[in-house]
């Protein structure tokens, strides 16, 4: 039998196969083609069928999702429709401005979830886990762009403090104005920090009960060392799968934030190139984000092991 990774590895191959013939799939139903996005409404049939002909979409679809796909592993999604640019370059922006977004996201989130989460779950039934688990549970109860906007409305609109678009100039990138960062960030950390928080107590709490943990606070090891070394570890386990979820879903584009912040993101080209039918970059934007999302799974798949005692050394 191969071993374990390589076959986690060999699943997620398959599944971004499955996932680039379903995306050509959904684009090919789509009404209209190239052909007709190029020419306008106002082209006869004939114009039509020379450039179908000159694009090569007379040819089979099988075919012609071959000859996508032999490009699309290069990293060529050929010419945006709406700009004439190429589609990788098109992306390439964006996705720039997402992953810092991203990142700027996932760097305060993970420390908040895995540093309430083990004070938490140490404090099980406690007034203090109470209160921080009903204080996320709260924030997470209220829609995306309710929080974004009480945000943007006390922070931008009442103190001044903040922009409240984040809208950045030509040739501009995020880094070069951080303040733009601060409310998506907080707006989407409000949306994951709960479920992380709460895996991360659960699995906390429950191997605080553990036979090994109770063995060595009878043996005198210290409490700090026994929480970092013996119990996080452990309860970590059953949050890394979440954490990757929050990790797709913040690195490839939140749309929610995007869209009420006015975010250059990915996920705001993804509605652009959808409203316009600009079918390369709509291609491209959902092979990514599919890419995003297999890829963390796969590294959070990978990584349970290796936080699991019993997984790792198993007998």
């Amino acid at each position: 039998m191969l071993p374990r990774p390589v076959r986690r590895i060999a699943g997620a191959l398959l599944v971004l196969a499955a996932v680039s013939v379903l995306v050509f799939a959904a684009t090919e139903a789509a009404p209209g083609d190239a052909a007709t996005a190029r020419l306008g409404p106002g082209a006869d049939a004939a114009q039509v069928a020379g450039l179908r002909a000159e694009l090569g979409l007379d040819r089979p679809a099988p075919v012609r999702y071959l000859d996508w796909l032999g490009h699309a592993v290069r990293g060529d999604f050929g010419v945006s429709y709406a700009s004439g640019r190429p589609v990788a370059d098109v992306v390439a922006d964006r996705l720039g401005n997402s992953l810092v977004l991203g990142v700027a996201a996932l760097a305060v989130l993970v420390p908040l979830a895995v540093g309430l989460g083990l004070w938490t779950g140490l404090r099980a039934g406690r007034r203090g886990d109470r209160l921080v688990s009903g204080t996320a549970l709260g924030l997470a109860a209220v829609p995306e762009f309710v929080t974004g906007a009480v945000l943007m409305l006390v922070f931008a609109a009442g103190l001044g403090w903040l922009p409240a678009v984040s809208l950045l100039g030509a040739g501009q990138g995020p880094l070069d104005q951080p303040a733009v960062l601060v409310l998506p960030v907080l707006t989407l950390v409000s949306v994951c920090l709960a479920q992380n928080l709460r895996l991360v107590r659960a699995g906390v709490a429950e191997a605080a009960r553990s036979e090994a943990v109770e063995a060595a606070r009878l043996n005198g090891v210290p409490e700090r060392r026994v929480a970092l070394r013996l119990v996080l570890p452990a309860g970590l386990g059953p949050a890394v799968p979440m954490l990757a979820r929050s990790a797709t879903y913040l690195l490839g584009g939140a749309l929610v934030a995007e869209s009420l912040f006015g975010y250059p993101g990915l996920a705001a080209l993804l509605v652009d190139a959808t409203a316009s039918r600009d079918v390369p970059v709509v291609q491209a934007v959902a092979l990514l984000g599919a890419a995003l999302a297999v890829t963390a799974n796969l590294a959070a798949d990978l990584a349970v092991p290796l936080l699991d005692p019993v997984q790792r050394h198993p007998r």
